[in-house]
């Protein structure tokens, strides 16, 4: 039962978590995201800071022990030759007091020196660590720099693909039908073609009707001229009271 209800949560989470993606603005995600890579890079600093203070804590407890076992080797040596001098001037209490004072520093000295090395080791590991921490630093930087730099490109690109699916969209509601009472446009352009169509074609049945009225006018005008030069050859010939070939009826001009 919990692995079903487990997987049920985990599918209502994609299906939200794309559902969320899809209505999200990109612009503001974008803006999300660079406000993020600023917040890790910013507590990689903080981190980087506080390693590099480590290192710094080290050199200085090293340099204070430094100085310590500097002093702890003086003071050995002042001592023994206090008592050397103690004992060249008889005095054997003195000798032995400050023989047994070189002693103690020189316990102390041991113990500085241990100290020495462990902060050296210590200065040396924190000093690799820092290193490394300025390094992630400054690759992260670079990185950082170039996601800002990249935001103007993605947000030039945002507003291209708004535009662009703007122009789509007023595209296709002009293939679409605005309303029952509104016709579209390849409609109003067929209807406007049918009537330019049917309008040329009467205006050359037109054309056609005046020319065939001329060639019947140009026809009749030919049959006079044709009976005006018989006659003339009639009388050249004094064939006039010959009976005459009866005249042709002239076709009438056609009716425009």
């Amino acid at each position: 039962m919990f692995k079903v209800f487990k997987k049920w949560w985990k599918y209502l989470t994609a299906k939200f978590n794309k559902s969320f993606d899809d209505k999200a603005d990109p612009a503001i995600q974008l803006e999300q995201a660079l406000r993020e890579a600023q917040d890790q890079h910013r507590r990689l600093k903080e981190q980087a800071a506080n390693v590099i203070a480590n290192q710094k804590q080290a050199e200085i407890r090293l340099n204070g022990k430094m100085s310590e076992l500097e002093k702890l080797n003086a003071n050995a040596r002042q001592a023994l030759i206090m008592a050397s001098d103690a004992q060249r001037a008889g005095d054997t209490a003195k000798s032995t007091q400050y023989t047994n004072a070189a002693e103690t520093i020189a316990n102390q000295l041991i113990q500085v020196e241990k100290d020495v090395e462990g902060l050296k080791a210590m200065v040396i590991d924190a000093t690799q660590a820092a290193d490394q921490a300025k390094a992630a630093v400054k690759q992260n930087g670079r990185l950082l720099q170039q996601k800002l730099a990249e935001k103007q490109k993605l947000l030039s690109q945002l507003e291209q693909a708004k535009m662009q699916e703007q122009m789509n969209s007023a595209m296709s509601q002009l293939q679409e039908t605005v309303g029952d009472d509104v016709p579209t446009l390849n409609e109003v352009q067929q209807k406007i073609e049918a009537r330019y169509a049917k309008a040329k074609a009467t205006s050359e049945l037109q054309d056609a009707s005046v020319e065939s009225s001329i060639l019947e006018i140009e026809q009749a005008t030919a049959n006079v001229e044709a009976q005006s030069r018989l006659s003339q050859l009639r009388a050249e010939l004094g064939l006039d009271g010959a009976a005459a070939p009866q005249a042709v009826e002239q076709p009438k001009p056609a009716q425009g």
